[in-house]
Parts: C-alpha cells; structure tokens; sequence
C-alpha cells in the first residue's frame, strides 16, 4: 500500500507566533498517523506558493495542509481550487474566520491533524473574481471586501500593536475619522444599483476581521452570494451600528442594504479590494461562485473518509 502523502505549509508567525509551534505539532501529528509529510515551505511566500504550486500539478502531494490563519487559507484556496486535491486547515490564527464557520478545532493542531485520517471530505463553492475586462479568476473562501474594510485591513497589517483583534479594532478608530463615503455601482444578477456607501461585502461565506458576521447567512455551498451595503453615514452613527456586525445584527439597521445573487459587479474608482483578509484586486470586479471546486476536510460529513480517496 502506498503511504499517502501531506504537502504541509506553515505560516510561522500566525497567531502572535504560534504557527511556527503548531506546524511542529501538526507535522509530528501527521507522522505518527502513518502521513508522510512533504515540507513544502520556501525561503519566503513567494517561494513558498511556486513550491506548493509545482506539488499539486506534479501529484506529489495527496492533501494540501495549510498551518495558519485565514490569509494561509486563502492561499491554500487559491492552490488547490479546481484541482481536487483535498486542503486541511490546521488554525494558528487570531482571526480564523473560516475555519471557525467551517467548525474547524480551533487553536489545537492535534485535533486539526487527526481529521485528515478520521474527518470527512466536503466539497464547497469559492468566490471567484476577475477585473470586468477579462483575466485570469483569482479565489476567496470567505468574505471580499471593497471599501472601509480594506482601508482598515491595510492600515492592520501595517501595524505591530496591539496583537489579536483589537488591531482590527484600532486601525478602525485611526481610519475612520479621514474616510469618506465610496460612490458605487453595484449589480447584483440583472439588479443595478448606484450609490454612495461605507462598504460593500461580498460574502461566499459569512465573517471576516476577527469575528465580524458582515454576512450572516451566506453560506459555502449554495451557490450564491450575500452582499452587505453599508450606505454612507456619520461617523457617530457608524460607531453605534459597528458592535452589531460581530451579532449579525446590523443587518437590521436601515442604513445596511442586503442583497443575494449569483453574478456580482463591483464598480468604484480607486478602491483596492481584500478578501479573507488579504490584499486582493482592483475594483471594478465580476465575481461569481465556482461551485464546488474546493475539497475540505471537514470533522463530519457524509463523504468517505480521506484514506479511501487516496
């Protein structure tokens, strides 16, 4: 029989430092199980995605396990998708979004291990966006995100303090003050909308930033999208609606528009986009569902198990 192989990818510094720790333990975790393991890690990220990239179009790996949070999920997505090969997510993050709503262990390498010998396969839909003249599709798992978000996403990633999800919160106070209102146009299927708004999100699937539910009933297998407008307000009212978005709640205000398609058109000018938390594209952007073009391991499910795929 032969011994099914795991292309592991660490992201060292996730989660204040954890990642390079739980990547250990997740490797040992893996051997013990009967894995060989295949380090696919470069000198740095670039390196990193040419090496994984090269094992999955080679076959040398059977399963793609990412150590990290949700940027490193991102990457695996953006790997794997369309490729059948199966991506494990072992969550070493602050945020871990996704592997939250995808009822992940959280935060126990171990336990995250164990489920690509004793979870099941899951076959989910990604986000898939391109620029509206043509080119190459790039993926998102969870949320992408034009406006507000990505001003604060950019603004966290330059900052060294505070660590965790405050950062979030206080690269939101910095750039809140200095933002204006983005002029859009939104399409939405055949609906076309002209507005000026705080945000808009596109959600394949329901959170972002750490716990913000921007929206809540998207979900990873349908087919379709949730979009969340957030249209312009003060900024003493845009603090008061803030706290709702980790309940889902604001979708109750009425300055927040939701809408529900399959084919999304986001238009402004200047606006740099992210998605799962990353640096993603420019607007404007055609964005859709791939359906199922991506294999989770997931801890339950109805698929067989992952040693029978092999």
């Amino acid at each position: 029989m032969v011994t099914p192989t795991v292309g592991l990818l660490v992201n060292p510094v996730a989660g204040r430092g954890r990642g390079a720790s739980y990547g250990e333990r997740a490797r040992r975790r893996l051997v013990d199980d009967g894995y060989e393991v295949l380090d696919l890690s470069g000198a740095d990220a670039g390196a990193t995605e040419s090496l994984a990239a090269a094992a999955i179009a080679d076959h040398q790996v059977d399963v793609l396990v990412v150590v990290g949070g949700d940027g490193m999920v991102h990457l695996g997505v953006n790997l794997v998708a369309g490729t059948g090969t199966p991506l494990a997510i072992v969550a070493a993050g602050t945020g871990n979004d996704n592997a939250r709503a995808l009822g992940l262990p959280l935060r126990d390498p171990e336990a995250a291990a164990v489920l690509v010998g004793a979870g099941s396969l899951r076959r989910l839909g990604v986000g898939r966006a391109r620029a509206t003249h043509g080119g190459t599709p790039h993926y998102f798992l969870g949320v992408l995100g034009g406006g507000f978000d990505s001003v604060v996403t950019q603004r966290a990633q330059r900052m060294r303090w505070p660590r965790g999800p405050r950062r979030y919160d206080l690269a939101v106070l910095l750039e809140l003050p200095r933002f204006r209102p983005i002029p859009y146009v939104v399409t939405v299927d055949d609906r076309r909308l002209e507005t000026e708004a705080m945000l808009v999100a596109v959600g394949n699937g329901p959170a972002f930033g750490g716990g913000m539910r921007i929206c809540p009933d998207a979900r990873y297998d349908d087919g379709v999208l949730e979009v969340c407008l957030v249209h312009a307000v003060s900024i003493p009212r845009f603090l008061r609606i803030y706290p709702s978005v980790f309940r889902g709640t604001h979708v109750r205000q009425p300055e927040v528009e939701m809408l529900r398609g399959r084919h999304i058109r986001l238009e402004a000018s200047g606006v740099v986009s992210q998605a799962d938390g990353e640096p993603f594209l420019s607007l404007p952007l055609d964005i859709d569902v791939a359906q199922q073009a991506l294999t989770v391991v997931a801890s339950e499910g109805d698929m067989s198990h992952l040693p029978n795929q092999f």
